[in-house]
């Protein structure tokens, strides 16, 4: 039974969450929300600490909740570290024009051609690198073929879509999934994933029609940074590959990704500043906006205290238990029915992290050697793509969501009226192509 302080507190939270959904009508940036629902959600918590840590008694009070909110913090700064690093590389990449050829490559007058270019290059960039690094250059991608802002924020929203439907079934692509990977569970999704994004895609390319108008702007590259031809495929290289290389740089050392970002950021950083170091005056001064030292000013700081505050306060419902209760009585109500259980958690992962709805299954289902529960069972893949995919349906439901709505100013609002049905109906399709393809391959 939810005691009346947790009610408390998921009451404030679902206040604030309300309030970062009509950001369009308050006129406040939702950053600022989020950080005021952060901060009083843990402030509420401090009431009565005791009842949700233990050892949190008198004098030790205050070191038991600052340890559990520093562990906490310690989860929530590798995932913003990673993000200010990739967004930091790819930003570098394309002041020093790297993604021209890639735009020359994409580029054609259809919008509905490019949308399909847009969402199937997207789908298996995510497969390779993770969600939230995706985003990022599909976005840059964007911002060199579309000049419409109103066209471009369909684009972007089906970049969402597609980012997290591939990053599902790919062990690498999300953090849910290496999770799952981690704990042994094997995902053989990817027929419901790729459903999932086309028939999105599909929908969308409806609201896309004419042809695309280029500006000057567009067609031209990036103006000289003093850089030779070959020096930017350096600089190129070492940043799309380097991103490439990440999940592999985790896997062999085991480290949290966010310090193979670090590395790659660091290489990128000494070679370009190597690089800018034999311009001359002139030269350099046409360059020096292009260094990684001016590039770091341009990043978007409120879309990371954003993710700061969202991610703390999911946080402390995980700490009051909220989660695992919410998991347990879904497991009560259905029981046995894994279809329903794992469908509403995809769609409550759309309003909350879904690390925590993840990491609350692994804590209560244990892995059985057979049946439904077993490493490649039923359970286990329908979870990675539910808890995957099913952050589509609100613009801060995942981190490619986040970070795309940064970029572009995307509102919850327009998202939720435009994209959340179109994202629904890939969701609900994949589930039904999920539960098509055991029930041919059960027979």
């Amino acid at each position: 039974m939810m005691s009346s302080l947790s009610l408390l507190i998921v009451v404030v939270f679902v206040i604030g969450y309300f309030c970062i959904a009509i950001e369009s009508v308050t006129k406040v940036n939702k950053a600022a929300v989020a950080l005021l629902m952060f901060v009083a959600c843990w402030t509420l918590f401090m009431i009565d600490p005791g009842s949700y840590i233990a050892g949190a008694v008198g004098e030790n009070t205050a070191h038991a909740v600052s340890s559990v909110i520093e562990h906490h913090l310690g989860s929530t700064s590798t995932t913003l570290f990673f993000l200010m690093g990739a967004m930091t590389i790819v930003e570098l990449v394309d002041q020093n024009g790297g993604f021209n050829f890639v735009r020359d490559t994409m580029q054609t007058r259809s919008k509905r051609k490019l949308l399909w270019r847009i969402a199937f290059m997207t789908f298996i960039l995510s497969a390779i690198l993770d969600n939230l690094t995706t985003s990022i250059v599909m976005v840059m991608i964007l911002r060199k073929l579309v000049s419409d802002k109103r066209d471009r924020i369909i684009y972007a929203s089906l970049v969402i879509i597609a980012a997290n439907s591939g990053g599902a079934f790919s062990p690498i692509g999300d953090v849910t999934t290496i999770m799952l990977w981690n704990k042994g569970v094997i995902t053989e999704i990817l027929l419901p994933s790729l459903v999932s994004m086309l028939i999105p895609a599909y929908i969308l390319s409806l609201q896309l029609k004419g042809q695309l108008t280029f500006t000057a702007a567009q067609a031209q590259t990036v103006a000289a940074s003093g850089l030779t031809t070959s020096q930017r495929k350096v600089v190129f290289f070492l940043g799309v590959g380097g991103l490439i290389f990440v999940p592999i740089f985790k896997t062999i050392t085991h480290l949290p990704p966010f310090v193979g970002i670090l590395l790659v950021l660091g290489l990128l950083w000494t070679v370009t500043e190597v690089f800018y170091r034999h311009l001359g005056e002139a030269e350099e001064k046409g360059a020096m906006q292009k260094r990684v030292t001016e590039v770091m000013r341009r990043i978007d700081m409120s879309t990371i205290l954003f993710f700061l505050g969202i991610l703390m306060a999911v946080a402390c419902l995980e700490t009051l238990g909220v989660l695992t209760m919410l998991g347990q009585s879904l497991d009560e109500t259905f029981s046995g029915n894994y279809y329903l259980i794992n469908g509403i958690i995809g769609v409550l992962s759309s309003i909350v992290d879904n690390v925590p709805l993840v990491a609350g299954c692994m804590g209560m289902y244990p892995v059985t050697a057979d049946g439904a529960m077993a490493v490649d069972g039923i359970f286990w893949q329908l979870l990675a793509y539910c808890a995957g995919v099913g952050g589509s349906m609100l613009i801060i439901g995942s981190a490619a969501g986040v970070v795309v709505m940064g970029l572009e100013k995307i509102t919850f609002g327009w998202y939720m009226k435009r994209i959340t049905w179109v994202a629904f109906l890939g969701y609900v399709a994949g589930i039904l192509c999920y539960w098509l393809q055991n029930l041919i391959l059960g027979a």
